[in-house]
């Protein structure tokens, strides 16, 4: 599989400059994890608290900053065959913190959070804590072993 991913920094001096392997490294993964037989296409957006808190509440009416959104799209590219997944934006800012916060380091912390957007990007979602929830954590753990992390 040739899976893309393109990457947008909505501002200067993020740092960070390897989260684009992490990224990438954590896309494949959890693609593969989960069988996919074509080659996908993600944009991701990298920014810090403000910019997610712009993007929270102009798409979905949430006035917080958050670690990572989702937006499924799910659209083919009928000439190369090619599935474009979907955006998802990252908070590089939350994601630091919350790899201290958690223990983890931002890379583990940064790849989680890609791992979890994938999914969403493959339809699976968490709106409540009954079975939706279990099997989309069932299915992280397994990506993130995949990436050699214990979780």
């Amino acid at each position: 599989m040739s899976h893309q991913v393109y990457f947008t920094r909505d501002k200067k001096n993020l740092g960070h400059s390897d989260a684009f392997r992490h990224v990438k490294r954590a896309v494949n993964a959890a693609l593969e994890n989960e069988g996919t037989e074509r080659d996908c296409e993600i944009s991701v957006t990298f920014t810090d608290d403000a910019g997610i808190h712009a993007v929270n509440l102009e798409q979905r009416g949430i006035d917080s900053a958050t670690d990572v959104l989702s937006f499924p799209i799910g659209e083919e590219d009928y000439d190369t065959g090619c599935l474009f997944l979907g955006d998802m934006v990252i908070s590089l800012e939350r994601c630091e913190k919350q790899g201290e916060e958690y223990g983890g380091g931002f890379a583990h912390e940064l790849q989680y959070l890609t791992v979890h957007s994938v999914l969403h990007l493959l339809g699976y979602d968490h709106l409540d804590e009954g079975p939706m929830k279990a099997e989309m954590r069932a299915h992280e753990k397994d990506i993130m072993k995949r990436l050699g992390y214990d979780f």
